[in-house]
């Protein structure tokens, strides 16, 4: 067993995004700062209407998937192929952009909190002009791993805890995406593998909590993304209150990236096409 360690701690900065909707971005605060295949990792909470009534009003994207994991709240995603789906506490959207496609994500609250995150999944070349497609997953469809000491909930991948592998709700893909909360009981201890071939971060969004390596223990910084050494393991303690952990992982691209706001290519050729298609009428045809 190789622990993986801390690489890379990138704290999250408070922005603004969609029709002015306040956002903690880690992942993508600066188009420099991504790890392969991730392009950005938004996270938002507020219990204040004005910093999330506004909402995302319809706009396009090409070229990557979405992946919006919903812990407290209510927002409806509707697009341009009639899909329309509900958000709600411990559900997830997974949206496949594709060629084009244009969406809104509006909230269904006037109040209260709305907590949640989104993920940037980028599509390798000979994909980013499949289809657009979307899915909307349950909360009771995610399964859920539980012990004494941690509530584990896999949304993507495959993750082997204590010899035992449970696949997410989406699995596969060329990037082999893995993406799992990981809830610790105050105290706890929790090893997880990580298969080696894959990029990996973990995000600590509540608590405290420390990566166990083989050197000694490495506190995790709260709202922030700590990129992790290779390795097909990690090692994670909780703090007195307990913790809650995002683990991502995938398997890297490694193709060069040109990126113009909500539309993700390979070269800069293929983005003002892009943009001529987007005026044209021609990115959701």
């Amino acid at each position: 067993m190789t622990l993986r360690a801390i690489a890379q701690t990138i704290p999250a900065l408070e922005t603004s995004d969609g029709a002015g909707v306040r956002i903690k971005r880690s992942l993508g605060q600066r188009q420099s700062i991504r790890m392969d295949p991730f392009l950005m990792l938004d996270e938002f909470g507020s219990d204040e209407p004005k910093d999330y009534l506004a909402g995302f009003p319809a706009h396009p994207h090409r070229g990557f998937e979405t992946v919006t994991y919903m812990i407290e709240g209510h927002m409806l995603h509707e697009d341009h192929l009639g899909n329309r789906g509900n958000l709600r506490n411990g559900g997830v959207q997974w949206m496949t952009a594709g060629r084009g496609i244009v969406h809104s994500e509006m909230p269904q609250q006037e109040q209260g909190l709305m907590r949640g995150f989104q993920l940037w999944l980028n599509l390798p070349a000979a994909e980013k002009m499949k289809p657009a497609g979307y899915r909307d997953i349950q909360p009771e469809d995610i399964p859920t791993v539980t012990s004494l000491e941690a509530t584990i909930k896999v949304i993507a991948g495959e993750l082997e805890i204590d010899a035992n592998t449970t696949t997410g709700a989406v699995s596969g893909g060329t990037t082999q995406p893995l993406y799992a909360d990981l809830q610790l009981e105050a105290g706890a201890q929790l090893t997880v593998t990580v298969p080696e071939a894959l990029n990996a971060l973990v995000y600590l969004y509540d608590g405290e909590a420390a990566l166990v390596t083989d050197t000694g223990r490495s506190p995790l910084q709260e709202s922030a993304a700590s990129i992790l050494t290779d390795g097909d393991s990690i090692c994670l303690t909780a703090g007195d209150g307990g913790a809650r952990v995002l683990l991502i992982g995938g398997k890297p691209i490694g193709e060069p990236i040109a990126q113009y706001g909500p539309f993700v290519m390979n070269t800069r050729e293929e983005i003002e096409q892009t943009l001529q298609d987007f005026r044209d009428g021609r990115l959701t045809a």
